[in-house]
């Protein structure tokens, strides 16, 4: 194929392209009345493989129900931290994150997909536990 009309063809197929726009939602994993429930596997107390799993009501920054929060966690290093997989369910869509979850501080984890208005989505969470059986969730995230 010819070079110039190679990039001129490229040129006017991405000329049409926008980038994706950048957002941020902030919401509020309430495990206050629906605690995650912990199955002990192998050694009794913590140790690796324990699994976490929840089902809880999603917030949004002024504790109005929003959707859905519920997953699982996988203890991978005991006393700091879990493998973790969750979906967030709103009303337009879903939003799937995975990473590692610190036992303390701020975890950074991958928006890895979504559904609905949130298909072809990328980013990322910060999720903060507050200590009152919340988590902050932050979504850093572009979207078509």
């Amino acid at each position: 194929m010819n070079k110039p009309f190679f990039a001129i063809t490229a040129f006017i197929l991405l000329s049409g392209c926008e980038p994706p726009t950048s957002h941020t939602l902030i919401t509020l994993a309430d495990a206050r009345k629906h605690p995650a429930k912990l199955t002990d596997i192998g050694e009794a107390g913590d140790s690796a493989g324990d699994i976490v799993t929840f089902d809880q009501p999603l917030l949004d920054k002024n504790r109005q129900a929003i959707g859905n929060n519920s997953g699982f966690c996988i203890r991978t290093q005991p006393g700091l931290s879990f493998q973790c997989q969750w979906t967030l369910t709103l009303d337009k869509g879903s939003i799937q994150v995975a990473g590692k979850e610190l036992d303390q501080g701020t975890s950074y984890l991958s928006i890895v997909g979504g559904t609905g208005i949130y298909a072809r989505i990328s980013g990322e969470m910060q999720s903060t536990n507050n200590k009152d059986g919340t988590f902050t969730q932050t979504l850093h995230y572009r979207a078509p």
